[in-house]
């Protein structure tokens, strides 16, 4: 795949609890060098961010509910609405997992709701934490997102039990459809387990070595 075109399904991703100032800066000139499609980055570091990137025509992407996804959908709404507000135009939300685990459609369908409408025209993009779930649950998530107006469904945080799989993502995308985008984030390291991800069906990737996958090289991030 053109390094280019990889480039821009990226969004440069660092979520770690210890980032420093620093590392935001350096991400966020990063993203605007390779043109990645986003800089993906915790709640705090939005209007940093925002401001780094202002003109460069790269999005800030912020991470809702995150890692877990155990908030009620009321602060997930509230952290969706401040974020906007301080600048991100990208929102990934954590899906409430043990409300599928337990069989409970409807809060999960609630759950994702609120942040769509909190989100309004900024796009939502829903993490199902695929390595925690069955086929059947990775498939009945994606639909419920869908039906519930995100705007993505996404593998993974990173941070749970495994990454992105083309098992996951196939069956992601099949759930979903042609109209809804694909997201594939954890353990993508290098260019050719991306584009393993893209001939999956993923039309957009996660990535802390985002740089490493389009320069060629072997990433070592943790995301």
């Amino acid at each position: 795949m053109d390094r280019h075109k990889l480039a821009s399904m990226i969004d440069h991703t660092l979520l770690k609890a210890d980032v420093t100032s620093e590392q935001i800066d350096k991400l966020c000139e990063e993203a605007a060098t390779y043109r990645f499609a986003s800089v993906c980055i915790n709640p705090c570091w939005v209007v940093r961010a925002a401001e780094k990137l202002k003109g460069t025509g790269i999005k800030v992407c912020t991470v809702i509910g995150f890692p877990l996804g155990a908030a009620t959908k009321e602060v997930k709404g509230f952290e969706t609405r401040q974020a906007i507000q301080q600048g991100a135009e990208e929102i990934d939300m954590v899906m409430n997992i043990g409300a599928l685990k337990s069989g409970d459609r409807d809060t999960l369908r609630k759950d994702i709701e609120e942040v769509v409408h909190a989100a309004g025209k900024v796009p939502v993009k829903v993490i199902l934490e695929t390595g925690l779930l069955t086929e059947e649950e990775i498939r009945v998530a994606s639909q419920i997102a869908k039906e519930a107006g995100a705007a993505f469904v996404k593998t993974s945080t990173g941070f749970g039990n495994g990454g992105a799989t083309e098992e996951a993502v196939v069956i992601m995308r099949d759930a979903v459809g042609p109209d809804l985008g694909v997201k594939a984030s954890g353990g993508i390291r290098d260019q050719q387990t991306a584009e393993r991800m893209v001939k999956a069906g993923a039309n957009r990737i996660g990535a802390s070595s985002s740089v490493a996958i389009v320069t060629g090289g072997a990433g070592h991030g943790e995301y």
